[in-house]
């Protein structure tokens, strides 16, 4: 009996160790983004399918998802991932372009126009070109993702050019910031999770963003007339699902495998739930009695003429690369 007893508490004490070995090999992985958690975001959702698929693909790895700026202020997250301090990041690139100038180029006025031209332009040599200036960064693509938008204003609908004179805009990016200066609006810059305290305290009349966010942050609340993508979307902003390289240098060639697998699962959820988010937004803002109108394609050309003699003459002169990567996106049909 002592013999069984002590053959039992060895075969334990191994249990217990392998336990423990598989406990000590479990990599957990945080990943931060700025829009609200569980309330149907479909960034977010992105990035929780990410974490059920890594989850599932059973390789020693965990992904842990920190909503609503709850771990890192929207733009600080990418100074994080190239420094190692973060993981992963469902982000708008643009938002990095004070670091690298190139990704003004990923929210540039009517360089996309529509959802059938961002899938396409996801496999251009455009594409090829920021995702290597990304790279360069310390930082690498799991999903892509091309998000629409509008605007959306206290004042009144905007239309053409001459309906933001006058008015305080958020614009989102340099390129933007640019262009409505030049119609003749104030500019004030933020991150999409401050547009609406800043229109309830009158720091602005109005701002565009993407279709996920205008519903996500209620701004319906606040505004009397929103400008949907419709046809003739001027507005679309690339918001990819990135990882630091550091992160990804220290997995090993499954987990890395498994990660790149769950990217591409949650790329194609995106892809499917991409133009009803604009549906969506067009109800809920019409249910909240706020003004819906479309731009026509004679106040989008509008639009593209005066961003061509302002953003784009501006990056083509400034950024490196800047009249390579808009040539390499206009030639994508």
């Amino acid at each position: 009996m002592m013999k069984r007893s002590n053959l039992a508490f060895a075969g334990a004490l191994a249990l217990a160790a392998a336990i423990g070995s598989t406990a000590a090999a479990q990599t957990t992985l945080r990943a931060s983004h700025q829009w609200p958690g569980g309330q149907g975001d479909v960034r977010d959702e992105m990035v929780q399918i990410l974490a059920e698929e890594v989850a599932a693909a059973d390789v020693g790895l965990e992904i842990q998802v920190y909503p609503g700026a709850s771990l890192f202020s929207p733009r600080e997250q990418w100074g994080a991932m190239a420094q190692g301090r973060l993981d992963i990041s469902a982000f708008p690139l643009d938002y990095a372009s004070g670091r690298h100038p190139e990704f003004s180029a990923t929210l540039m006025p009517g360089l996309v126009r529509n959802h059938e031209r961002a899938q396409r332009l996801n496999d251009s040599e455009f594409m090829d070109m920021i995702k290597d200036v990304i790279q360069e960064g310390g930082v690498r693509v799991l999903s892509d993702a091309w998000l629409a938008g509008g605007f959306a204003s206290k004042e009144r609908c905007i239309t053409s050019p001459d309906t933001v004179e006058g008015q305080t805009m958020r614009a989102a990016g340099p390129a933007f910031d640019q262009l409505l200066a030049e119609a003749g609006a104030s500019i004030a810059s933020m991150p999409s999770s401050e547009i609406y305290s800043a229109m309830q305290t009158g720091v602005l009349d109005g701002a565009n963003t993407s279709s996920g966010s205008f519903v996500s942050y209620r701004i319906y609340e606040q505004v009397t007339c929103l400008t949907a993508p419709g046809e003739n979307a001027l507005w679309f902003m690339y918001e990819p699902i990135l990882i630091s390289e550091r992160t990804w240098d220290g997995l090993n060639a499954e987990q890395q495998e498994a990660l790149m697998a769950a990217g591409q699962a949650a790329e194609e959820y995106f892809a499917e739930q991409a133009a009803q988010l604009d549906e969506t937004m067009v109800e809920v803002f019409r249910e909240n009695g706020v003004e819906v109108v479309t731009m026509s394609p004679d106040d989008y050309q509008a639009w593209l003429e005066l961003a061509q003699e302002s953003s784009y003459k501006t990056f083509a002169e400034e950024v490196p690369n800047g009249q390579e990567l808009i040539d390499a996106a206009l030639a994508v049909e």
